[in-house]
């Protein structure tokens, strides 16, 4: 594989304290490929503390800006470094709004990238103006990005891109990988002597926690020497606590906010349950680490969700926004020993099948194909054997 020289564009960094699934996912394929020998630089916006560039494992960070602009702010940056030097390739990673490199790439062939996107779930977050910006933005995706190369990490999502007009002969599926080496305690804890139930995600109104606080509730009436815990951080925090303090269960429920690794590692191993309400996941890595941890989940049967938990299998699948079938989920899986030691042990084998090792070098035959395909004319075909 010729090495290339890569430009990346994103909205933030693995180093930004309000990253997340999407940062993870971009920077492991962006190192592994400075490790194969590419050359890569990426474009991402600014945050309080941090340089403005700045190398992380071998990846060139160029930060400009706030966040809130970032998609008039950084497609500027990326036409200015392509006008600074030669790029073979664009990689633009599209997990919020796009960022419309094929009117900026300078007749450099662009892959995208897409997680997830909101579609009309963005209006649960977002006041109605700008939210309205954010779907017309992503409405525009299949007349822009028209013959453009896609990677995704679900077939949720490729099945999104279609239903919008996107060509799936050229939208790819590359899961996400995990970093087993970092998902190991050596020592782990034992399992909670009392339920203990988790939930884990950026707190912001989209993901729909209050579904999981008004489940958490209906477990207490079931279980009332139940516990939850609240992992993560944003600004639906205050809100969710007074949901929690409204529904009686202030006492019982404990916002942890964002852990040090290691010790949410040893709330993963000593929990028995996950609740992901979300109406809507890329992929959703945080259930596939609960699973390596050994721990069952009960999530919305909805896009990503559906492609990350193997229903019965590796946890349960209820109706989005339907607290009352989560408790009763959670409580099964509680209450049913047997069920949650075959769920706790297929939850580990099915996470054992992920690697980042593979998401990368799938992902670097992607773009090395696009790069060549596109400077013939021709783009990369999904599923078409690569040399």
């Amino acid at each position: 594989m010729p090495a290339l020289r890569i430009l990346a564009v994103n909205w933030r960094d693995i180093g930004d304290p309000l990253g997340g699934g999407a940062e993870i996912h971009l920077h492991e394929i962006l190192r592994r490929a400075v490790t194969a020998g590419h050359a890569v630089d990426l474009v991402v916006s600014a945050y309080p503390g941090a340089p403005s560039r700045e190398t992380v494992d071998g990846v060139r960070i160029h930060r400009h800006g706030d966040w809130r602009l970032a998609n008039w702010l950084l497609p500027a940056v990326a036409r200015r470094l392509l006008r600074q030097q030669a790029y073979d390739l664009i990689v633009e990673d599209i997990n919020k709004m796009p960022f419309f490199m094929p009117f900026h790439s300078r007749g450099v062939p662009v892959v995208a990238v897409v997680p997830h996107l909101f579609g009309s779930t963005v209006y649960r977050e977002a006041n109605p103006l700008a939210a309205t910006y954010v779907w017309a933005s992503e409405r525009s995706i299949p007349l822009v990005y028209r013959g453009v190369d896609f990677e995704v990490i679900s077939a949720s999502t490729r099945d999104d891109l279609a239903a919008r007009g996107v060509d799936p002969a050229l939208v790819r599926v590359i899961h996400c990988g995990l970093d087993h080496d970092r998902l190991r305690l050596p020592r782990p804890p034992a399992r909670e002597a009392t339920p203990l139930i988790v939930t884990w995600s950026r707190l912001r109104r989209y993901k729909s926690v209050d579904v999981a606080l008004r489940a958490f509730a209906a477990i207490l009436s079931e279980l009332p020497e139940a516990r939850m815990l609240v992992m993560g951080r944003g600004p639906d925090e205050d809100r969710l606590r007074r949901v929690a303090s409204r529904l009686g269960i202030g006492r019982r429920v404990e916002f942890l906010g964002h852990l040090p690794w290691p010790e949410m590692l040893g709330v993963l191993h000593r929990a028995h349950v996950c609740l992901n309400p979300s109406p809507k996941e890329g992929w959703g890595l945080t259930v596939v680490e609960a699973n390596a941890c050994g721990l069952p989940v009960v999530a919305s049967d909805r896009p990503g969700l559906r492609d990350s938990v193997r229903d019965g299998e590796t946890g349960l699948l209820v109706p989005y926004g339907d607290a009352a079938a989560f408790a009763g989920a959670a409580v099964r899986l509680l209450r049913d020993g047997a069920l949650w030691a075959r769920q706790s042990a297929a939850g580990r084998a099915w996470a054992a099948t992920f690697s980042w090792e593979r998401c990368a070098r799938e992902s670097l035959e992607l773009f090395a194909c696009a790069s060549e395909r596109r400077r013939h004319g021709r783009p990369a075909r999904a599923g078409e054997e690569r040399a």
